[in-house]
């Protein structure tokens, strides 16, 4: 019983799927091509993982289960939290388009949704390399397959990009493939140096040269994941060419999951061997930050510029990550929370437009303020949250990161990181100009449904409610790294500033 308890998490969204997938088949078909487009499976999805998201305030999920190869805590259930939000915010972009592109197709859709979020779940969790490469798959699989889900079908914002979903679809299934490849044959290795699967082991093992090796493959492996550079060519062309609501959830929930694998590996399990892993982490995050923000600068396709952006903001969390303390985990986790509503938004609102006539360019929000003023100023703060200015949740994001970068000494991680920030405002203004500052001309203005325009109320109030009150957030991002540091054993130690220290803190 006290292992259902604290698996409760995973196993309520593994029930969701149960109920989607009996859904499905056992609805009996829709005659009228109106009874198809009817979004039901779609909302039973969103009430079920809203029902979720409630109840992770009220059971404690505290505690170890299947033998120590899964452990709850402050620290899964926020990641368990920040991916509920997400697949709540995905699921409310993504109804209409879901039942106007592929009505007959939803119940598959919804599913393998939630079997992604299933995977998602257990990962923060997972204390065991089996189950952490089980966790992993059930993450990436089903995005492969809701990239290529409207290959055939042509969508209505974008007539002439038939066919961009199978190459979206194929470029992430072949970038996915490597990426599983190259980390299991790292965590093979690593198993390997350790003698077991247990990641608590890791740190009592000395670091060898394979070690090392398998550590390296490890990282390359959930790069290709979270899009860091250099193994980010994928992300722009799949942003570009897969359904672009899937996209706002492609953009931000595998992310935090990779961030939250590699929490676990490296700070938790490899701790002590900071020395070995923190240069090139380093290196591949300011090359994320410089590559995202100049290459974005030359985009007219405003899928690429969030694609490029997102990238760059992957390279900013890293420096949090390279910290490897509670403040630097938290300030991840933080981040990552903001991240999550700010690009969710963005996606949501050029998806609006560009359904409105304007296309995917920079001349679909051509005089947005004039033909919807509240969609204008909702995209003026995703932006600008974005770009890390006040007083939205974004510039709290960049300065905790900062400030956690700072506190660890690596002074020059930090310069990087603002100097390229302000690189990255040049992009963000242009889009704002479009905005702002252009003719309408004979586009018409965006009327999202119901369901949109509530997922875009949500990250609007998120950005701008935490930017306004960031204190409650931070604080359970705090007691979540101190739960990940609290569960290291005593025989991992750290370097930090000359001084040893115990990592059970």
């Amino acid at each position: 019983m006290n292992d259902l308890r604290v698996l409760w998490l995973p196993l309520a969204t593994a029930t969701l799927a149960v109920v989607v997938l009996l859904l499905d088949v056992l609805s009996p078909p829709a005659h009228a091509s109106r009874d198809r487009r009817r979004p039901v499976i779609g909302w039973v999805v969103v009430a079920g993982l809203v029902a979720i998201f409630a109840a992770t305030f009220f059971i404690d999920s505290s505690g170890t289960a299947a033998f120590g190869a899964f452990r709850g805590g402050p620290w899964s259930t926020f990641l368990g939290r920040l991916f509920l939000a997400a697949g709540i915010l995905g699921a409310l972009g993504a109804l209409d388009d879901v039942a106007e592109r592929m009505p007959r197709r939803q119940g598959a859709y919804w599913l393998s949704f939630v079997v992604s979020l299933v995977g998602m779940t257990i990962l923060p969790g997972a204390r065991d390399l089996i189950l952490v490469v089980v966790a992993f798959e059930l993450v990436g699989v089903p995005l492969y397959v809701l990239a290529a889900y409207a290959k055939t079908d042509p969508p209505p914002d974008a007539p002439s990009s038939k066919g961009l979903a199978s190459e979206a679809a194929l470029k992430l299934y072949l970038v996915g493939a490597t990426s599983s490849a190259i980390t299991l044959f790292g965590l093979a290795l690593l198993t390997g140096m350790a003698g077991t699967c247990r990641i608590d082991a890791l740190a009592a093992s000395p670091m060898t040269p394979l070690g090392a090796v398998g550590l390296l493959f490890v990282l390359a492996g959930v790069g290709y994941k979270i899009g860091m550079v250099p193994f980010h060519h994928w992300v722009p062309d799949t942003y570009q060419g897969a359904s672009t609501p899937f996209v706002a959830f492609l953009s931000v929930a595998p992310k935090a999951a990779g961030m939250a694998l590699l929490a676990v590996l490296f700070t938790f399990g490899l701790g002590s061997a900071r020395a070995t892993w923190m240069p090139p982490i380093a290196l591949f995050a300011v090359l994320s930050m410089a590559v995202g923000n100049l290459l974005a600068l030359p985009q007219t396709d405003l899928r690429r510029v969030l694609g490029y952006s997102g990238i760059a903001q992957m390279g900013y969390v890293l420096l949090a990550l390279i910290a490897a303390d509670a403040f630097g985990l938290g300030m991840t986790l933080f981040f990552l929370a903001g991240y999550v509503v700010t690009n969710m938004g963005a996606f949501l609102v050029v998806h609006t437009t560009a359904r409105a006539g304007g296309g995917f360019g920079f001349e679909g929000l051509a005089g947005l303020s004039k033909r919807s003023p509240w969609l204008a100023a909702s995209f003026l703060c995703f932006l600008l949250s974005l770009a890390g200015i006040p007083f939205v949740v974004g510039f709290w994001a960049k300065l905790y990161v900062f400030l956690a970068a700072w506190r660890a000494g690596l002074l020059g991680l930090v310069g990087v990181g603002i100097v390229l920030a302000v690189v990255g405002l040049f992009y963000y203004l242009r889009m704002l100009r479009a905005a702002y500052m252009t003719d309408a001309g004979e586009l018409a203005p965006p009327k999202p449904a119901l369901a949109l325009r509530l997922a875009i109320i949500l990250c609007l109030a998120g950005a701008v409610g935490i930017g306004l009150w960031p204190g409650p957030l931070v604080d359970d991002a705090m007691r979540a790294g101190h739960d990940l540091l609290d569960g290291r054993p005593m025989a991992a130690t750290q370097q930090h500033d000359g001084k040893t220290e115990l990592a059970r803190r």
